[in-house]
């Protein structure tokens, strides 16, 4: 607990008046400086009285670079309490105002402000600090909240024409799912199946029993993709990008796809979640190199260097070029 600048000013002020009630009598000090006495310590006893506010933090959802998310703090307390409240955004995150609001906190109530997520990576939002004054703003306690909210921020995806998106597909050595399955049987929707898998048939005739998808046959190991990553220091967003439009394009196109990166790897899967997960990997993802035996097993290379980044796959290069392509923040449903 302290005084505040405005406080200091009414303890300097009630001292000039006792200075000035040696010259004019106690009338001075009657007048000034008893008034400002009893209202300085009705805020030191409001204040020390104020029991600290309870705070708990809402989950952050997880996005692209350049896009917005809120950030949400529910504080209760017991009684009234004039308070400023103020937050701390880490590295990787932008706001636009310094997250602070000067508030009167009763019950409870939810404080809310906007953050961009500039750069990719595992970010955090916090520590949380209360300051909690008298109505008149003589007197503060401030009170600490250590705890922090992450949020994860996706390395950008870019929308390839449907040239590249072509020249992708053959790189990897793999055509279209559908060309080699044939149909097997309908099942229940799951979350994370191709919508281009969906019987749209049986959904106009029976609308209430949800969607149906279609079940193929095919052979083991077929339409499956693993994608390895590497690149040289200073390269490891250039390589994030192009290896996540790598992979988000391989995953529309119906394939099992899976990763290899210098600090992690996923095995072969498709769906929405799946998609998450390697977007999540590249979120993270440093500049390293690959053993030359993954290099090997990998259908599809994606190299980063000084010179540029390289899909390699087949015995043939592609460049990679998000030059002017356009940003393509969808993960797969």
């Amino acid at each position: 607990m302290r005084l505040t600048r405005r406080g200091w000013t009414v303890v300097a002020t009630a001292g000039g008046a006792v200075a000035l009630s040696w010259q004019f009598g106690p009338r001075a000090l009657n007048a000034v400086v008893v008034p400002l006495v009893v209202v300085l310590l009705a805020g030191l006893v409001t204040v020390s009285r104020a029991e600290r506010p309870r705070v708990t933090r809402q989950p952050i959802a997880e996005g692209f670079v350049g896009e917005h998310r809120t950030v949400a703090v529910t504080i209760e307390t017991d009684g009234p309490l004039a308070a400023t409240v103020s937050d701390a955004v880490g590295e990787g995150l932008s706001a636009a105002t310094r997250p602070v609001a000067a508030i009167t906190l009763e019950g409870e109530q939810t404080i809310t402000y906007d953050v961009e997520l500039a750069h990719r990576g595992r970010h955090r939002v916090g520590p949380l600090e209360i300051a909690v004054s008298d109505v008149v703003g003589l007197v503060e306690r401030r009170f600490e909240y250590a705890d922090r909210t992450s949020v994860l921020t996706y390395p950008r995806v870019h929308e390839l024409g449907r040239g590249a998106v072509d020249d992708l597909q053959a790189l990897a050595g793999v055509t279209e799912r559908r060309e080699h399955e044939t149909f097997d049987h309908l099942r229940e929707y799951n979350r994370g199946d191709p919508l281009r898998d969906v019987h749209w048939k049986s959904a106009a005739k029976h609308p209430d029993d949800g969607l149906l998808v279609r079940e193929y046959g095919d052979d083991e190991g077929s339409g499956t993709v693993t994608v390895a990553a590497e690149c040289v220091a200073g390269h490891d967003d250039e390589l994030a990008a192009a290896a996540a439009t790598v992979v988000t394009v391989l995953l529309e196109r119906g394939l099992l796809v899976g990763l290899v990166v210098p600090d992690g790897k996923e095995p072969p899967k498709t769906g929405g979640e799946h998609h998450r997960t390697l977007l999540g990997l590249l979120a993270v993802v440093d500049a390293g190199e690959l053993d030359e035996r993954t290099r090997r097993a990998a259908d599809v290379l994606v190299r980063t260097d000084a010179d540029g980044t390289t899909i390699v796959g087949d015995d043939r290069e592609l460049p990679f070029d998000a030059g002017g392509a356009v940003d393509h923040p969808v993960v797969t449903t």
